[in-house]
């Protein structure tokens, strides 16, 4: 299972990858970085990003105020994942479950000429899946 580091080097392994980050969304901070930032400045993308985030996980019209349940346990966060479409690329920001009250998110920032979104949002999902918090 891979740490911070190596799951934002598989991340900028994605065609198209300019710019990957795992950010708390109750914080703004940035947790971890790689690659390029939209702005040139990774924390304040970290920022930026986590306004949305926080946005769509609170927001009853995007995140229901009664979720699904799996044996009692809420089945994960709120929202799985949000894609921003710019004119020139694709931002993706992946919630990650966590065994503890989790407000993390994966952030890819695609180019939008070689970036495959499909295969972003579903390595995306792998990369989260696997994660390892410490």
């Amino acid at each position: 299972m891979p740490g911070i580091d190596e799951c934002l080097l598989e991340a900028m392994a994605l065609p198209g990858a300019r710019g990957a980050a795992l950010v708390d969304w109750s914080s703004g901070l940035a947790l971890g970085t790689a690659g390029e930032s939209p702005v040139g400045d990774h924390e304040t993308t970290a920022a930026e990003t986590a306004e949305l985030a926080r946005a769509a996980a609170e927001y009853e019209s995007f995140a229901p105020a009664v979720t699904a349940t799996l044996g009692g346990e809420a089945a994960g966060p709120p929202v799985e994942d949000l894609i921003v479409t710019t004119r020139t690329g694709y931002h993706v920001l992946r919630f990650v479950e966590t065994s503890f009250d989790s407000s993390v998110f994966l952030h890819l920032w695609l180019d939008r000429t070689d970036g495959n979104l499909a295969l972003a949002r579903h390595r995306l999902r792998a990369l989260a899946e696997g994660l390892v918090l410490r």
